[in-house]
C-alpha cells in the first residue's frame, strides 16, 4: 500500500515510517522540513501540507492511505502559525484525501483534547468532550483540528477515518511534549498536587499508530500503554529534581530558576490528572506495549540532553 506520512522528519514520524516500512508500505513523507537521511522507500517531499505543492503530491502520486502528523503540540510552543498549521493543515488533509479518492485517513492526535480539570473523570472515555479549553485556552487549536478530523466519520463515510488519542510518550529521542517539559534538571510541581502521568515508550506509540492503519480502524480510539504513574514518579525515574512551588507562586517562577516556561493555563496539567481509558483500541487492534514505563523513563534519562547538560555544569 502506499501511504502518506506527514510530518515525517519528527521524532514519532520516523518511528511511524520505519514501522510502516518493515510492513512493506511504499511511502511518501511531507514535511516542512528536510530529511537528508531519509532510508530507502521513503520518497519526501519538503513542502508545507497547507499549500498547493502538497495536493500535487495527491494528485500525482495518488497515495492509498494518509497518517497525519503535522500538527504542534508542545504546550510552550504558542504563535499565529501554530493554529493555523494544526487546523488549516488538518482540514486540508481531509479535503486532499477527499478530492483525490483516499481510502484510509489516520489523524495523530493527542489525550490533552480532554483537559486536566479538577472535577473531570479520572479515565476518559473517547465519547466526552473536551473540558479543559475555559483555563487552557492555548489547546484550542489541537482540539479543533480533532473534531474537524473526526467530522469526517460522517461527512466522507467512504473515507476510513480513524483519530488516535495518543498519552505522553517518552523514549530515547528525548523529544516530545512531556520530555520538553522534563528537560531541565529541575522540574515544577504545584505544591500540593501529585497528579497521574499516563506515559508510553515511543516506539510502542509508533507501533500502535501503524496497527490502526492495518488493521483499517474507523472512529476514535484512546491509546496508552502500561498504568499512570505519578507525575513525581516520572520526575524521581527520569533522574530530574522535583521543585515543590506554591500554587500562588507558580506563574512567576515559571521560566526563572533553571524551571521550564509554560503557558498560564499549562499549569492545570500539573495539577490534575488527564488519564485514558484505552480499552476500546486494544480489543480493536490487540495492541500490548511491547516496553514497560520504566523503560521508557529509563531510556529517556539515558538520551542526550544539551540543555539538561548545560544547565548541570
Amino acid at each position: 500500500m502506499k501511504v502518506l506520512v506527514t510530518g515525517i522528519t519528527g521524532k514519532l514520524g520516523r518511528l511511524v515510517a520505519a514501522e510502516l516500512l518493515q510492513a512493506g508500505h511504499e511511502l511518501l513523507g511531507i514535511d516542512r522540513r528536510p530529511w537528508p537521511s531519509a532510508p530507502p522507500g521513503v520518497e519526501m517531499f519538503q513542502v508545507d501540507v497547507r499549500k498547493r505543492p502538497a495536493e500535487d503530491v495527491f494528485r500525482t502520486r495518488r497515495p492509498d492511505a494518509v497518517v497525519h502528523m503535522a500538527t504542534v503540540t508542545h504546550l510552550r510552543h504558542q504563535s499565529p502559525d501554530r493554529f493555523r498549521i494544526n487546523l488549516h493543515g488538518t482540514r486540508a488533509m481531509v479535503d486532499y484525501c477527499d478530492r483525490y479518492a483516499v481510502s484510509q485517513l489516520v489523524f495523530v492526535g493527542r489525550h490533552t483534547y480532554y483537559g486536566a480539570a479538577p472535577d473531570s473523570a479520572l479515565y476518559h472515555a473517547e465519547d466526552e468532550p473536551p473540558m479543559g479549553l475555559s483555563s487552557f485556552p492555548e489547546l484550542a487549536d489541537l482540539v479543533a483540528a480533532d473534531l474537524y478530523a473526526g467530522s469526517a466519520l460522517w461527512r466522507h463515510p467512504q473515507l476510513a477515518t480513524c483519530v488516535l488519542r495518543l498519552c505522553y510518550t517518552l523514549g530515547p529521542s528525548g523529544r516530545g511534549t512531556l520530555g520538553s517539559f522534563l528537560r531541565g534538571p529541575r522540574v515544577p510541581t504545584v505544591l500540593g498536587f501529585d497528579p497521574l502521568f499516563h506515559v508510553m515508550h515511543e516506539a510502542d506509540a509508533a507501533a500502535a499508530i501503524a496497527l490502526a492503519l492495518e488493521r483499517r480502524l474507523h472512529g476514535v480510539y484512546n491509546v496508552s500503554g502500561p498504568p499512570p504513574l505519578p507525575l513525581s514518579v516520572v520526575i524521581r525515574e527520569t533522574g530530574r529534581k522535583n521543585t515543590p512551588v506554591p500554587e500562588a507562586l507558580v506563574n512567576l517562577a515559571l521560566g526563572r530558576f533553571g524551571l521550564p516556561r509554560l503557558p498560564k493555563g499549562a499549569v492545570e496539567h500539573i495539577k490534575y490528572p488527564i488519564v485514558v481509558d484505552s480499552t476500546a483500541f486494544k480489543s480493536a487492534t490487540g495492541f500490548a506495549p511491547a516496553h514497560s514505563e520504566l523503560d521508557a523513563m529509563n531510556e529517556f534519562r539515558g538520551a542526550s540532553h544539551p540543555a539538561y547538560e548545560a544547565s548541570s555544569r
